[in-house]
């Protein structure tokens, strides 16, 4: 098995967990993204969502596990691959929720190349939100480079 540990600046992180762990709060009760469901089996729907909405928040905690009180102590988070899948589904759907509520105005590009335009002026909720946001697409582009979600163990 394939484990990679990254070490990061504990000033820098810590802020941003904040508001990572604020957007995985919001998304405890609701999807990340509203699925296509078939209108004419409610039952259906709603187990399929209770189902995703289950695995969403088993991600999110696998995710949010990596900042437990070792960290805060080495600033050292482990990846590996079993838990690489649930990592990136994780990163993206606080990414999402991040963009929904603080940084739409910003647009895809800008949120893309992670570059904010000189005359865009930023809120201190979407300067955070940006940042995190990098952040989380920092994580889940270590992951893609140096883990293969997809490996079968």
């Amino acid at each position: 098995m394939k484990r990679v540990e990254v070490k990061l600046n504990l000033a820098v992180v810590a802020p941003l967990l904040d508001v990572i762990r604020a957007a995985a709060d919001d998304l405890r009760p609701m999807l990340a993204v509203d699925p296509r469901l078939p209108a004419n089996d409610a039952e259906f729907a709603a187990e399929w969502t209770r189902e995703l909405l289950a695995a969403q928040n088993s991600d999110l905690g696998r995710f949010l596990a990596l900042f437990n009180a070792e960290f805060f102590v080495d600033g050292v988070i482990a990846l590996d691959t079993p838990n690489s899948e649930p990592i990136l589904r994780a990163c993206s759907a606080v990414r999402l929720r991040l963009r929904e509520k603080y940084l739409r105005p910003l647009g895809d590009e800008t949120l893309e190349t992670g570059e904010v335009p000189p005359d865009k002026k930023l809120t201190a909720n979407q300067r955070r939100a940006f940042a995190a946001d990098v952040f989380l697409a920092t994580l889940q582009e270590l992951i893609v480079q140096h883990l293969d979600p997809t490996a079968l163990e």
